[in-house]
């Protein structure tokens, strides 16, 4: 490799650490993710500059395909469809590294250093499972299939025959290296990627995407080690790095370990989605006598959720909370770590609508600003704000940190029905005595109250 090759590979890795920095922040983020983007297609250019490359119209053909299809999925994609997006990338991620080391494979022999057969095995069984996982995780955030855990009698038993398989057929390609069993590893891959997330359910699928999010980008440092290629093995550890940071990140927010939100679901403990209607009566009002308590009040806690995304009632929020603090009430946001469908979710949603980020404040910081707050006001959310997080241990989330919205003089819940949250059971907040609910689309709802806020 040529001596400006490799300075240029050590420029864009540079730029990919800038780029992960830069996601720190709303301000830096847009210039982080075009460096990172920038740093992306110069090492996508480089190897056409210095290598003799066979099939390169075929390349061409592929690299310009997966442009136009990347580029229509960014820009078409709803904001509510975002996690879907993000788990199909991630996959491709994770089967394109696998086909790779499959390819590799069949270049290899008996003389090839024992680790370089050892990662190539591990690029084809993680690369699998991600791109299956994946497949998987989309399916049940789109609603292909049930949200719910999918759990049959002797799943834990399958699962753990076809961990043995895979570290017999990995032990096999490394003293014996054969495409033939490398494409049985990818084969039980698929399978344990199935497996592993098929009794994953409700709100706990986000947090899977994070995790086969890292997966990926193991198998791409592997494949990086396997071609010679240091700006893959860059890229792929600071994935890989950074995702398992935030599955650890996430599964705290949650009060639950990783191995529990991967299993629970076999004794009980995943969270569930789904679940019916209640036919508890509880206390309703229309926009006008809700826009009485908010124009009366000194202190208001928006706490937005997925519901709010769905509806697109972003910018109608921001509007109302802009009147309201032309009022002289106190107006802000509190973000749950795990609210809507991934990381941030809310974040940006809310930065979509120009919503001050001086005004988006995390759960540790505003909990504890609830008993002072004369009304929480819920858009969308259920799970975050349940009490059963905190008081029943038998339900799917508890231990979960919750934002204190029960302990606002007044709670208004903004819901489209009684259904339950993603997690598929009851929030008892709903029915306490300072709990007022305000049904029907938050879009439709939020202009009325608009409406009615003015009006006053």
């Amino acid at each position: 490799m040529p001596v400006w090759v490799q300075l240029v590979y050590l420029a864009c890795a540079v730029c990919f650490i800038l780029a992960l920095k830069g996601l720190s922040g709303p301000k830096t983020a847009r210039t982080g993710n075009l460096v990172g983007a920038g740093a992306a297609v110069v090492g996508c250019v480089v190897p056409f500059l210095y290598l003799d490359l066979d099939h390169v119209p075929l390349m061409l053909a592929a690299i310009v395909l997966g442009t136009v299809g990347g580029v229509y999925g960014a820009r078409k994609v709803q904001m509510t469809q975002m996690p879907q997006m993000v788990a199909l990338f991630n996959g491709v991620g994770g089967g394109a590294a696998a086909l790779v080391a499959l390819l590799e494979l069949e270049h290899m022999g008996s003389f090839t250093a024992g680790f370089d057969l050892a990662a190539t095995a591990f690029t084809i069984v993680v690369g699998s499972v991600s791109f299956a996982g994946s497949l998987v995780t989309f399916a049940k955030l789109q609603e292909l299939m049930t949200s719910r855990p999918v759990v049959f009698p002797g799943l834990p038993v399958v699962f753990g025959a076809a961990l043995i398989a895979v570290l017999a057929l990995s032990v096999l390609i490394v003293t014996d290296p054969s495409v033939g069993v490398g494409v049985l590893l990818a084969l039980l891959g698929l399978a344990i990627g199935v497996l592993l997330v098929l009794p994953v359910g409700g709100a706990d699928v986000p947090i899977v995407i994070s995790l086969l999010n890292a997966f990926t980008g193991l198998t791409v440092a592997a494949g990086g080690y396997i071609l010679g290629n240091t700006l893959l093995l860059v890229a792929g550890t600071l994935v890989g790095a950074s995702g398992t940071f935030l599955t650890l990140l996430m599964a705290r927010a949650m009060g639950r370990s990783v191995a529990n939100i991967l299993f629970g679901a076999l004794k009980g403990g995943s969270t569930l989605g789904g679940g019916e209607a209640s036919d508890r009566p509880v206390k309703s009002a229309g926009p006008e006598d809700v826009a009485i308590m908010l124009a009366y009040a000194e202190r208001v806690i928006i706490v937005p959720g997925y519901g709010l995304a769905v509806a697109q009632a972003q910018h109608t929020l921001r509007e109302l909370v802009d009147v309201l603090g032309e009022r002289g009430i106190k107006v802000d946001y509190a973000i749950h770590p795990v609210a809507g469908r991934m990381p941030g979710h809310m974040n940006v949603l809310l930065a979509e609508a120009q919503v001050p980020y001086e005004q988006l404040k995390e759960m540790d910081d505003i909990n504890g600003d609830f008993k002072d707050a004369d009304v929480a006001l819920v858009v969308g959310a259920n799970d975050v704000v349940n009490p059963a997080a905190k008081t029943t241990p038998g339900a799917p989330i508890y231990g979960m940190p919750i934002l204190n919205a029960d302990e606002a003089k007044q709670v208004v819940f903004m819901k489209r029905s009684m259904r339950p949250g993603f997690a598929g059971i009851e929030n008892e907040l709903l029915f306490e005595p300072n709990t007022t609910l305000l049904f029907g689309d938050a879009k439709d709802s939020m202009g009325k109250l608009l409406n009615a806020v003015k009006s006053l």
